[in-house]
């Protein structure tokens, strides 16, 4: 009983401490009671209120993510009985999270189609901080329980999200998909977890007894428990084979939820990659599996079918999605090099490719408010129609593509370049091959982005007569946004020199 008790003081303050280094979270806890009660008091005209509580709070956690730099100075802090991490890569990507969640909470109301929703947004917001909660943890998870909860938290969140216009039988449909393939990819990693736990009778993938437990069992159970949990993981990151659902999720979600679910849950996840995969590829090298083989493999394989199947798509969300999924196999080169510099090239790529995708989202939903346009052949001659939404759709997909100046093209020499360094170290042929196939597909993803300008600037359409609703609220952050694109691939060091 006596040694109870001391248990129960020592874990206390070990809470008690980590507290200190848990204040962005504290505060994001705060802020979903604080919009859930906004909702409940303000009843149907409780939109807006929740909206700029939520804005306003989004603003306090990303500058509270700020100050917390000055606590790690010393090196990473392990909090709350080494369930969670934070470390200076984790505090970067949890500061991309919130100014990009913030920009993403301005975005709801300027979809019409989302906006006329008869439940109204209040609720979304709330979803959508709950959800940001959850990414925190992900970014700092380092215990295989804090990353099971964590990636449920999101997933949950992300179920809501998508099927919020349940009025809409095709959101409605997708939000199905989603919730059937998101509980068999956890039921998969469960599964894992569970293995990985009878191996080694821990939970802390840190701690060294867990590498040295994992080496007395049979070498092809701990490589396929491993890889049961890494289909967890790989599932918010829709890398292949675990991308299925993203084409129709995408399709069928709103506009404004795609753009969180392409850019938020995707950054969340590829930081509790790197906090995962470490201690995994020590088991490796003394197992012969070879994880990095494994992630090569998929971002290889991702980046092929992700490419090839966007150039056959009409849809422009459909479009957005595949060629997500090509993104995520380019950034699994930057963690495949796992040093400082595949860090600060894949933290980089990350925000340049998010802000990009957002602003091609944004401006997807301007054309749908203005014209009802969703595919390729809806956009013919609206680029002269609306000049500036033009120019600033082609600069958005210059970035995306990877051309010269923007920075989706500087982006992409940073992974390159960290990829082609640890190549004259290892001469890994797997290395070379995912060089080979990133530049191949980077020139086949010309071919489908330049169909929207084409569309836009290069073809004439007979029926333009029509004009819904303009939004200029979306054209001022788009032309922000294509303003930071070129800035950024001009100047890199403005974000590089911290990373």
């Amino acid at each position: 009983m006596h040694q109870l008790l001391t248990n129960i003081s020592e874990q206390l303050t070990q809470v008690i401490a980590s507290l200190h280094y848990f204040l962005p979270e504290a505060y994001l806890g705060l802020l979903f009671v604080f919009v859930m009660i906004t909702d409940l008091l303000f009843g149907k005209t409780s939109a807006g209120y929740c909206r700029m509580v939520a804005v306003t709070g989004m603003l306090l956690v990303a500058f509270t993510d700020l100050n917390q730099f000055g606590l790690i100075l010393d090196g990473p802090h392990l909090l709350f009985s080494q369930m969670l991490l934070l470390s200076r890569s984790g505090l970067w990507f949890k500061l991309t999270i919130d100014v990009l969640a913030f920009i993403l909470l301005l975005y709801f109301t300027w979809d019409e189609k989302l906006k006329s929703h008869q439940k109204g947004l209040s609720d979304l917001y709330t979803i959508t901080i709950a959800s940001i909660f959850g990414l925190h943890l992900m970014v700092m998870a380092v215990n295989l329980l804090s990353i099971y909860l964590a990636i449920e938290m999101v997933s949950i969140a992300s179920y809501l999200m998508v099927a919020y216009r349940s009025e809409n039988a095709f959101s409605t449909e997708a939000g199905l998909k989603y919730v059937l393939f998101g509980a068999a990819s956890s039921a998969i990693m469960l599964y894992g977890i569970s293995l990985l736990y009878a191996f080694s009778g821990s939970l802390d993938i840190l701690q060294h007894n867990t590498v040295m437990e994992l080496l007395k069992v049979n070498h092809l159970s701990s490589a396929f428990a491993i890889v049961l949990v890494l289909v967890g993981i790989g599932f918010k990151l829709s890398f292949v084979p675990v991308h299925f659902w993203v084409p129709d999720v995408y399709q069928g979600a709103p506009t404004p939820v795609t753009a969180y679910l392409s850019t938020l849950p995707k950054i969340a996840a590829f930081a509790l990659l790197v906090n995962f995969l470490p201690p995994f590829i020590l088991l490796g090298a003394n197992t012969g599996f070879n994880l990095v083989i494994v992630l090569s493999a998929a971002g290889i394989i991702s980046m092929i079918a992700g490419n090839f199947a966007a150039v056959l798509q009409g849809n422009i969300k459909r479009m957005l999605a595949y060629s997500s999924i090509g993104h995520t196999g380019f950034a699994l080169m930057a963690v495949v090099v796992l040093n400082q510099q595949g860090i600060s090239a894949l933290t980089y790529y990350l925000l340049v490719y998010a802000l990009a995708n957002i602003g091609a989202l944004v401006l997807a939903t301007y054309f749908t408010n203005v014209m009802g346009a969703e595919n390729l052949d809806d956009y013919k001659g609206l680029g002269l129609k609306y000049p500036v939404a033009g120019v600033c759709f082609t600069i958005i997909l210059i970035s995306l593509t990877g051309l010269p100046v923007s920075a989706g093209f500087t982006g992409k020499v940073f992974v390159f370049s960290a990829v082609y360094g640890l190549y004259q170290q290892s001469h890994s042929i797997w290395l070379l091959l995912m060089m080979a196939a990133g530049a191949l597909t980077t020139v086949v993803s010309l071919f489908y982005y330049i169909k929207i300008p084409l569309n836009l600037f290069l073809k004439r359409s007979e029926n333009q007569d029509i004009e819904y609703k303009k939004s200029y609220n979306s054209l001022i952050l788009v032309v922000i946004i294509s303003f930071l694109l070129i800035l950024l691939g001009l100047f890199p060091d403005f974000v590089l020199k911290y990373l």
